[in-house]
């Protein structure tokens, strides 16, 4: 479990004190972040990490801090001065929340939000995509797809805009927008435009889903995980033990945006006796992520990965890769691996900022460049998953 959703919200943050995070995409819905040789299990606490959205440039905190202490000097928003100074840095995937943010950011870790059920990122051409919609969300049933370009939002041109900052606006952060209230949204489909207003709901997350593949005794069993909200990991974990005898577990991580940096660890340690999981550096000081000892290491296992699949999701699938713990098969990852630390503003505003990158146990770096699946198949992924599957023994 993450202590951070736990223990550090915005009013448990100490003035300038720090949490580190490694971000993924950002989901409308909100956020919606195992190896090599078996190295011992760290003697000192485990450190607490999670995932949301981000990628490259570090900022200088401390400008941030004073930008903020003058404004709330001068009595003018702390927000504003915050993000002025993030959108200098060049930190794209940097972050400022007031504190209701934080708190309606908070409960989306828990799988409860307010909003629309949308995913979203920004492609490498610069553009805000749907990278999922949420079953029986409002943009379900308005008939939006993954891949559906986001142009506007209530009007507003999104061009450049933190794709934070648009998920702020679809679940109607800082605006007092709630359950009931309406965003209307300007799409792009196939060069079709169109708009659609669609009204905002409480909706909650399945995170983990299972079921059996194909007949038989012992049959394969796929684990879809649609992102790391807290339980998450506990529940890849119950999935595995709970698999009818030496079946084969075909884990599904496509479309999965992040989430929990530590819900994706006690994922790993499902697949793992122990061992690294991930390294990570805060500010050059290297620190590392580690499994719990007593995984399953004999069944076979098999990652679905693909373009969508981030941050925390793809920390997982590098480190079950380089463990030679599972066979990866899909298209490559999204790359996004940046770690940030959070600061609390005055007057309770939270600023989210990179200062470093987490790298897999074999030290391969994720952040910009992804992980290559061991097989690579665009089309039919998860039939050709499957036989693979079927040929290292398990079901199906």
């Amino acid at each position: 479990m993450s202590g951070f959703a736990q223990r550090f919200g915005p009013r448990g943050l100490r003035r300038g004190a720090t949490l580190t995070l490694v971000f993924g995409c950002a989901l409308a819905t909100a956020a919606a972040t195992g190896s090599l040789p078996q190295d011992p299990a760290p003697a000192e606490p485990r450190p607490q990490t999670r995932a949301i959205s981000s990628t490259v440039a570090p900022v200088d905190r401390e400008e941030i801090e004073d930008a903020a202490e003058k404004a709330e000097a001068d009595g003018t928003s702390v927000k504003d001065a915050a993000e002025e100074v993030v959108s200098r840095s060049g930190d794209r995937w940097g972050a400022v929340y007031d504190q209701r943010e934080y708190e309606e950011f908070e409960k989306a870790l828990d799988g409860s939000y307010t909003g629309v059920g949308l995913s979203a990122r920004r492609t490498a051409h610069g553009d805000v995509t749907v990278s999922r919609v949420q079953p029986g969300s409002p943009a379900d049933r308005a008939g939006i797809r993954t891949g559906d370009l986001l142009r506007t939002l209530d009007g507003r041109a999104i061009g450049k805009r933190p794709v934070a900052e648009v998920v702020a606006s679809l679940r109607g952060d800082g605006t007092g927008a709630s359950e009931g209230s309406r965003v209307e949204l300007g799409l792009v489909r196939e060069g079709r435009s169109w708009t659609k207003t669609l009204e905002r709901a409480r909706l909650t997350t399945e995170a983990v889903t299972v079921r059996r593949l194909g007949e038989g005794a012992s049959p394969a069993v796929l684990i879809k995980v649609a992102a790391f909200t807290k339980g998450a990991g506990a529940e890849v974990r119950d999935a595995v033990r709970e698999a009818p005898g030496d079946a084969g577990i075909l884990l599904d991580l496509r479309a999965n945006s992040g989430g929990l940096v530590t819900e994706a660890v006690v994922a790993a340690s499902a697949f793992l006796d122990g061992g690294l999981v991930a390294t990570y550096d805060v500010r050059g000081e290297e620190q590392a992520l580690y499994a719990d000892q007593g995984g399953d290491t004999d069944r076979p296992v098999v990652v679905l990965v693909d373009g969508g699949t981030m941050s925390a999701a793809e920390l997982l699938t590098g480190a079950l890769q380089d463990r030679g713990r599972a066979v990866t098969v899909g298209s490559p990852t999204f790359g996004k691996g940046s770690v940030q630390m959070p600061s609390e503003l005055p007057g309770g505003s939270v600023a989210e900022l990179t200062v470093g990158h987490y790298r897999t146990p074999a030290g391969r770096t994720v952040d910009g460049r992804g992980i290559t699946p061991d097989l690579l198949v665009r089309e039919g992924a998860e039939k050709r998953a499957e036989t693979v599957l079927s040929g290292l023994g398990g079901g199906s």
